[in-house]
């Protein structure tokens, strides 16, 4: 088995899938990637037992189809020091030794069976669907942040992809703060849904073309793949039920606060300096059309308070919440201007970007804190 291939392609294809390999694994084998060649065309597999992913690149001068398991970690520091040139690897399969030839030296790596290797999962029994890879990227960039790295709730720690026959809405929640996003430019065979992993979609998010790529995104009880013409994956989906996330959506929340989101970033994260570094707690007492930020930490004797005009309807109110978390949410908004729905100081509020995306609708909310505490 031979071929030969530049080493910045290599280098790029091996880096879209490496994340995936994971550096606490049990078998060796876990930590190789998986090349198989036919033809002129060279796939390069990594997994970690519940996420694997595949690519595929061409190659020149190949002969013999073949199977072989490279260790990642030597050949990835080999390629990220070499300079763009071709190189060619020679490959015995019965002693499982590979020789990497270059224009500035000859090498050699042991590798290991690639029957050794896991096999992917059988797409057997899945529903379809199609959506821009754009689509997906935004998608995940606007909820990712909100999953919970609590594993005694193994339901929280992965997006839900609730599907619906006219849309499908991604939402991710860590019980203080949930996210949901929908887009109506997806129409999906069924009204179900699935509890996606972080780890794959943070994969996915390192990976895919932000533009109108569409992807094949097909799902049953375990697995869903994820396929992209030259790049697949597929995961195992969480096995438990995502909360009734539907429930704690205020239905009813009639004041409304309009502000520059640049504004208020920037003023919470310098109030928030001077927050409890345990509560991070940010208190937003809004009279009329001015909202004052104020935060203390009793134990340093510190306190910051700042004032930023907005657009106010309803009760004048003092509402506390977590900042960190807040310049977290509000980070991932599009557009100049935000508001925020409002009830009662023990209430969550809602925080919505005032320009709509085509096809796309989020909403993000933030349990508040009790002021004092």
């Amino acid at each position: 088995m031979r071929f030969i291939v530049t080493s910045t392609a290599l280098l790029k294809n091996l880096q879209q899938i490496s994340g995936v390999i994971s550096s606490n694994t049990v078998l060796s084998v876990l930590e190789d990637f998986l090349f198989e060649l036919k033809g002129n065309t060279l796939t390069l597999t990594a997994t970690d037992l519940e996420t694997m992913m595949r690519v595929q690149l061409d190659v020149n001068d190949a002969q013999g189809d073949g199977r072989i398991c490279i260790p990642s970690k030597i050949l990835t520091d080999y390629l990220k020091n070499l300079p763009e040139q071709p190189i060619t690897f020679n490959i015995n399969e019965q002693d499982l030794s590979i020789e990497m030839s270059s224009d500035v030296g000859k090498y050699r790596i042991g590798g290991e069976k690639a029957d050794d290797f896991p096999k992917e999962p059988a797409p057997g029994d899945t529903t379809s669907f199609t959506l821009p890879s754009i689509a997906l990227l935004e998608s995940i960039n606007k909820t990712l942040f909100a999953v919970s790295t609590d594993t005694l709730r193994p339901q929280m720690t992965g997006v839900y992809f609730e599907m619906a026959k006219d849309s499908i809405t991604f939402v991710s929640t860590d019980a203080h703060r949930l996210v949901q996003f929908r887009r109506t430019d997806v129409s999906c065979p069924n009204v179900e849904g699935v509890v996606v992993p972080k780890k794959p979609l943070q994969q996915l998010r390192a990976t895919l073309p932000a533009d109108e790529t569409p992807l094949e995104l097909s799902y049953n009880n375990s697995h869903l793949f994820v396929n992209s013409g030259r790049l697949s994956m597929s995961c195992r989906l969480i096995d438990a039920k995502f909360p009734d996330y539907k429930a704690v959506i205020p239905v009813d929340n009639p004041y409304k606060l309009t502000i520059n989101r640049g504004d208020f970033v920037s003023a919470l994260r310098r109030v928030s300096i001077f927050a409890n570094k345990t509560t991070n707690q940010v208190v937003l007492d809004i009279n009329g059309n001015a909202l004052q930020l104020s935060a203390q930490d009793i134990d340093f004797s510190y306190e910051g308070k700042e004032m930023l005009s907005c657009q106010y309807n309803g009760e004048d109110m003092k509402i506390a919440f977590n900042a960190k978390l807040m310049v977290e949410m509000i980070n991932n908004m599009d557009g100049d201007e935000i508001q925020v729905e409002l009830s009662t100081p023990t209430r969550a509020g809602i925080f919505r970007p005032m320009e709509k995306g085509d096809n796309e609708d989020v909403l993000m909310l933030l349990m508040p804190l009790m002021v004092g505490v």
